[in-house]
């Protein structure tokens, strides 16, 4: 059964998923509904990005795989590619990122995953945000929490980080609130949380 996780909650891979060598973040959301004319309601496409930003011990960026750079450079992490409405069937992830746990570099320390709306659309009114940490192999979901309780007028997200602690890999949401279109606009934002 799949941890419910809230804002700093904090899990040990080696503990929940013993087995697991390939870790999924997933990201979905659903689109905004607006009123029409005459009264009617209509859905709006919302181009949210979510990005991966590889930190070294030293808190320095050594990579981002976002949608302009869908592989690492290592080869380590890989995102499935940019998902420009939103929306789709509930539950299911909009854009995914892959995390080859054996395949990281042994100086890259933590993995900060970030959410941002390209179209400068706030995430106020955004329905069934969520993320979800999963078995790329099995598929079975390890932790997963909510993303919609809060959002406001922000437009960027630091979502949650995979890091190394004493030669394990945990899992922390984190859920801290932004602004700007693109990751490095959340980069105040993170290195706090490194």
């Amino acid at each position: 059964m799949a941890i419910k996780l809230t804002k700093g909650g904090n899990i040990s891979l080696k503990k929940e998923a013993p087995e697991l060598t390939e870790a999924v973040l997933g990201l979905g959301w659903g689109q905004k509904e607006k009123k029409g004319f005459f009264g009617g309601k209509k859905m709006v496409s919302i181009d949210l990005d979510a990005s991966c930003l590889m930190f070294d011990s030293q808190k320095e960026l050594t990579d981002a795989i976002w949608w302009k750079q869908l592989k690492s450079q290592d080869g380590s992490v890989t995102h499935s590619g940019d998902d420009l409405t939103g929306g789709g069937q509930g539950g299911t992830p909009n854009e995914e990122i892959v995390v080859r746990l054996n395949k990281i570099p042994a100086n890259v320390q933590s993995l900060v995953f970030t959410v941002n709306s390209f179209s400068s659309e706030t995430f106020d009114g955004i329905p069934d945000a969520f993320c979800v940490l999963k078995d790329n192999k099995s598929g079975s979901v390890i932790a997963q929490y909510n993303l919609s309780v809060q959002g406001g007028g922000y437009t960027g997200l630091v979502i949650a980080m995979l890091y190394r602690s004493k030669g394990e890999w945990k899992f922390k949401a984190l859920e801290d609130w932004g602004s700007g279109q693109t990751f490095d606009k959340l980069l105040p934002v993170i290195t706090p949380s490194l």
